[in-house]
């Protein structure tokens, strides 16, 4: 009988573990590795997968302007971060993000049909935190509240921020938002791994770019995508300050490239796909 009890009791005791918070993270530890049928494609001398049908861990990533980009999966789930109701090519999305910072953040008149439209900031009567965990065919997304500056003084918006994470299978990405200090041992705990990290380096709005370079430092992306920056000087100054983690810069000249978690550069590498305006 207590045998019996204690099966049940740990049975209970994983289902538990299993619900909530412990999904809504990145595995530090889940590695999953395909065989053939990856093609790799070079750019600018770094290996990146241009061709990943042989591989779930793939998305295909289109910058769309300001905080805006475009994620899309194998199995056709359409993802835009920052949505304001303007950026965006084509096909309405399935999934939306905002940060409430500015009006060039977020709408309160997203299209019709959306599945989910996911706010980081509280924004229901009696909220103190924005909480999501939803999951749509291939695509996993949760937020991990950051607090943000009051514009009308040095007072603090609790929770005022959003930082989402996408995971496809396990490739996993992170949009800080618009983030305003540096992450807390439980923020990264509750991120987990991050393979793709969508950085604003405007180093004024958000917050200042040394301070952003702590955060990457904290986190350990394999890929950064910079956005929220207005001119090639932003960048220039953020690539000096990337000098001490031997990042690679690549300008591709596009604004769309395909990751596959299994190709992602041993090095950490920046891609610009704002290019030098960022807008």
């Amino acid at each position: 009988m207590s045998l019996r009890f204690s099966a049940a009791a740990l049975i209970a005791a994983a289902l538990a573990l299993l619900a909530g918070p412990a999904l809504a993270r990145c595995s530090k530890n889940l590695v999953e590795r395909w065989g053939g049928g990856v093609q790799v494609a070079s750019l600018d001398g770094v290996p990146f997968a241009q061709r990943g049908e042989g591989s779930p861990n793939r998305v295909v990533i289109t910058f769309v302007g300001h905080s805006s980009y475009q994620i899309d999966t194998p199995q056709g789930v359409r993802a835009i971060t920052d949505y304001n109701g303007v950026n965006g090519f084509g096909r309405k999305p399935d999934i939306v993000t905002m940060n409430n910072a500015h009006s060039t953040h977020f709408t309160d008149d997203p299209e019709d049909g959306i599945a989910y439209v996911l706010r980081g900031w509280p924004s229901k009567p009696g909220e103190t935190e924005a909480k999501h965990d939803v999951a749509l065919k291939d695509m996993k997304v949760w937020n991990v509240p950051t607090n943000a500056r009051d514009w009308g003084g040095n007072s603090a918006r609790i929770n005022g921020n959003s930082i989402f994470i996408y995971a496809i299978a396990d490739l996993c990405i992170a949009h800080l938002g618009h983030l305003h200090h540096r992450l807390t041992k439980e923020h990264l705990e509750e991120i987990g791994r991050i393979d793709v990290l969508m950085v604003p380096i405007d180093g004024s709005y958000t917050m200042g770019q040394p301070l952003m370079v702590d955060v990457i430092k904290q986190l350990q992306p394999k890929m950064v995508l910079p956005m929220h920056y207005w001119g090639r000087s932003q960048v220039e100054r953020f690539q000096g300050l990337m000098q001490p983690l031997e990042a690679e810069f690549l300008w591709p000249g596009q604004r769309t490239i395909e990751v596959v978690r299994e190709q992602l550069p041993e090095r950490l590498t920046v891609v610009v796909l704002g290019g030098e305006g960022g807008d």
